[in-house]
């Protein structure tokens, strides 16, 4: 989960994702690695540094990862954050294997666990390249509005050189639409430029090339924002909350995606990926047709 933009419904996607697919059988395993330690918050995990944490997995490549694995509910597992992780991308970066630490480390606890589910940090800094070069998928939380398009441009771009750089089998599995309102005449312009960005680029051989906008969107639901104060997920603080009932939905859905992990040869770096959005009107002019190209 990812989007260098904070506030976006990220950690609380991680989070209700994970939890829904656990409640479906799964073995899933949360990483933390936001140094704000939000999503180990959210699930009423108290960081004991003694424990370790996904700091010490990524400060000493012979840790055990399986050593710093906390059990939080059944077939839902966490690594911890906490604030020292914010100095971990300094200590790392004259290391040779700097981008590809966490990978290394996951691949000794892969077999373990059907989903691991990784909560990236708000920027596009070395833990979040971790993350990228680790990852076999991405998925984009945002809100449909305008500005928020051209944060998933620079995105793109950064997944991009990734996986010409460092991991070619990455791909983007699609966004998910969080704090949705679904009658407004904005969104759904928005939601409706990312559908044509993703469908010009099902011929291509970019990393979106199978993205999507995933459905369902999750509804603005103040259900969502109380339950991390109580460190619940939205199924144990409001099952039958419509934050709930979306949140289950979404994780159905993204089960029934099928994973794809092909191997693929490192691409030369290409333009950046633009998408076309409609410029906002000022107040009281007279729309024009026409997108402008907005990129990164």
């Amino acid at each position: 989960m990812i989007n260098q933009k904070g506030g976006v419904g990220k950690t609380t996607t991680t989070v209700n994702v994970s939890a829904a697919l656990a409640r479906m059988g799964n073995r899933v395993l949360i990483l933390d690695l936001d140094p704000q330690a939000h999503a180990t918050l959210h699930l009423g995990i108290h960081t004991d540094k003694r424990l370790g944490t996904v700091y010490d997995l990524l400060s000493d490549p012979d840790l055990d990862p399986s050593a710093v694995v906390t059990k939080s509910r059944p077939n839902l597992d966490i690594i911890a954050s906490e604030t020292d992780l914010a100095a971990v991308e300094g200590e790392l970066s004259l290391k040779p294997d700097r981008t590809r630490r966490l990978r290394f480390a996951l691949d000794r606890i892969a077999p373990d666990y059907d989903y691991i589910v990784l909560d990236c940090p708000p920027s596009l800094g070395l833990l979040t390249i971790n993350a990228l070069a680790a990852s076999d998928e991405i998925i984009i939380p945002m809100q449909a509005h305008f500005l928020a398009l051209q944060g998933v441009g620079k995105l793109l771009e950064t997944v991009d050189r990734v996986t010409s750089k460092i991991n070619p089998t990455l791909r983007v599995s699609g966004i998910v639409l969080c704090a949705h309102d679904l009658q407004a005449s904005h969104t759904q312009e928005v939601v409706e430029d990312l559908r044509r960005f993703f469908r010009s680029a099902h011929a291509t051989d970019k990393p979106w090339s199978g993205g999507r906008v995933f459905e369902p969107p999750i509804r603005r639901n103040i259900k969502l924002a109380e339950s991390p104060s109580f460190g619940q997920t939205i199924f144990e603080y409001a099952p039958n909350a419509a934050g709930a009932r979306d949140y289950r939905a979404l994780a159905e859905s993204i089960a029934a995606t099928p994973q794809r992990r092909v191997e693929q040869p490192a691409r030369a770096e290409s333009p950046p990926p633009t998408i076309e959005v409609r410029t906002p009107e000022p107040a009281g002019a007279t729309p024009e047709p026409g997108p402008c190209a907005s990129s990164a």
